[in-house]
């Protein structure tokens, strides 16, 4: 659906301040505009100073830039260190829909309230469901196939739900070459880790990425670093300079010495890149949801150890419902992270979830592909909202 210039709708994409938030806004708002709309991204002043630092200022070079001078103090994200004891985590939940058998410990840890002034998440959650009953059209960066169980029961109450993914996929069939250089990362990227992937057997590398918020202690940091070395797997392990908390992140020589013939370490990739390389045949990762729809758009298996927010329901479901990931425990021991990884890279469980990880590949594909194929279809109906009202669209 083309639009004429004078009737293009202007679409306000306002992400949340974070790499894991940006990045699918932006590749919605290049799709809009690939489809007419004129387009205003919203972004802190901090942020866009770390993408001139990661990027250049190339990467922002022509781009209209409006700044509002002064902001509020915002509470964005925290944790609570106090968890629950004597197995009532593991209780299982009946109430929730398209989610029978879930365990309290795989429901966003914000909702666990021990004190009453921790509830800031809970009661934002709230805020924005009573909103959300009032949107035109709610998006998903998901495809009909794969959470039609959940996309049927939210229509319920909130009407004009729609499943527009995997974006990047999208963006790849839509988005016009001259919008490649339009990127965002807060991290530089290495490009020589793509070729160094390239001298790699098929299906033969461990990628190892913990995204760009989750932290740990230098203690589990060391339980990696061992689980990996005694998996015998070459492997790429991308390590932020603040992945662990309050301290930089070293590394033990002797693990260095000990994996320095399969072991490539490096600060930041571009994930789409490496996760679609034939040379990958697993992914530890956090669970965030980028990290899960470009793993399944890319059929690649996973290990998850959630952190906080939407990781571990999104574990749960490839654990459970896609059958696609084995989870790490919060307490994670190297005995355990090798014998996970040796099990999904070599083992019956793990050639079983390559299997699924690849059917979920050609649905995410099919979604895409085509103008009959669900998440275009769904793209259709949101561009038809779009040009018939005025809409923003916010995460």
């Amino acid at each position: 659906m083309d639009l004429e210039p004078e009737k293009k709708p202007h679409a306000l994409c306002i992400p949340a301040p974070a790499q894991g938030h940006i990045n699918p806004m932006l590749k919605l708002a290049k799709i809009l505009h690939s489809k007419g709309f004129l387009i205003t991204f919203v972004n802190t002043e901090f942020n866009h100073q770390r993408l001139v630092r990661s990027r250049g200022p190339e990467a922002v070079h022509n781009i209209p830039v409006g700044v509002c001078a002064n902001l509020n103090p915002i509470f964005f994200l925290f944790t609570d260190p106090s968890y629950l004891r004597n197995g009532y985590l593991d209780t299982v939940l009946d109430f929730i829909p398209t989610m029978s058998g879930i365990r309290l410990k795989d429901i966003p840890p914000f909702v666990r309230i021990l004190n009453p002034g921790d509830d800031f998440m809970v009661g934002f959650s709230d805020r924005e469901l009573y909103r959300a009953r009032s949107a035109t059209g709610i998006i998903f960066n998901t495809f009909n196939a794969l959470d039609c169980d959940a996309l049927d029961t939210l229509s319920i109450t909130f009407p004009n739900c729609y499943g527009i993914g995997p974006l990047h996929l999208l963006e790849n069939n839509i988005v016009d070459n001259s919008l490649d250089s339009i990127k965002y990362n807060l991290w530089k990227e290495d490009p020589q880790c793509l070729k160094s992937l390239d001298a790699k057997e098929p299906n033969s590398v461990i990628y190892v990425n913990f995204g760009s918020i989750t932290v740990m202690t230098h203690e589990q940091l060391v339980e990696f670093c061992w689980g990996l070395a005694k998996s015998n797997h070459s492997f790429l392990w991308i390590i932020r300079p603040n992945l662990v908390i309050g301290d930089s992140a070293v590394l033990p020589q002797e693990f260095l010495a000990e994996t320095s013939d399969r072991g490539l370490l490096t600060g930041w990739c571009s994930q789409e890149e490496v996760l679609s390389h034939p040379s990958i045949g697993g992914f530890l990762t956090h669970s965030g949801w980028n990290s899960t729809i470009e793993s399944i758009s890319s059929g690649v298996p996973m290990i998850c150890w959630p952190f906080f927010a939407d990781q571990q329901p999104n574990c749960w479901w490839s654990c459970n419902k896609w059958r696609i990931a084995m989870e790490i425990d919060n307490n994670v021991t190297s005995d355990e992270v090798s014998k996970l990884l040796i099990e999904l890279m070599t083992g019956e469980k793990g050639n079983a979830m390559t299997k699924n990880a690849i059917d979920w590949k050609n649905k995410a594909e099919k979604a895409c592909n085509f103008p009959s194929a669900s998440s275009m279809v769904n793209l259709e109906k949101l561009i038809h909202l779009g040009a018939v009202s005025s809409l923003g669209f916010e995460r």
